[in-house]
């Protein structure tokens, strides 16, 4: 398998590790033969794990709002991400098509547009908070 040469107090031994398997080495030290026991058990190497820490983000799920009896309308994350900015404040009117936030994802600013005319009536995220796909972001009446 292997040889080694040691040089130990002006002496020279050649060693010739013969096999391995556990703890038990068969070897030979000047051409005599040994079988030596480890006292401690050889560990092997584990396969590193991937460990992933919890998200820090808002685990609430927003309330649903039934259309029929309400005008109010949740603007929902269409994408994971990052807001960057908000451009509006509660009580704010705004328009149809009128920009409410921007949203980073994949590195890239997405705005979010407001779908309908009415008021900002609440708004769930601030800037620099991670949001997931259908998180509610503003509501609208």
């Amino acid at each position: 398998m292997k040889n080694f040469t040691f040089n130990i107090n002006k002496n020279s031994y050649k060693v010739k590790i013969l096999s391995h398997e556990d703890n038990t080495i068969n070897l030979e030290v000047n051409g005599t033969s040994y079988c030596v026991e480890l006292e401690q058990e050889i560990k092997k190497q584990k396969t590193p794990v991937l460990a992933r820490r919890s998200s820090s983000a808002n685990t609430e799920k927003p309330k649903v709002v039934n259309p029929a009896s309400s005008n109010k309308r949740a603007i929902s994350a269409p994408i994971p991400g990052v807001i960057l900015a908000l451009n509006v404040k509660v009580g704010d009117q705004v328009k149809e098509n009128d920009p409410l936030l921007v949203l980073e994802a994949m590195k890239m600013e997405n705005n979010i547009m407001a779908d309908k005319s009415g008021v900002v009536t609440a708004i769930h995220v601030t800037v620099g908070k991670q949001v997931l796909q259908g998180d509610a972001l503003i509501e609208i009446e």
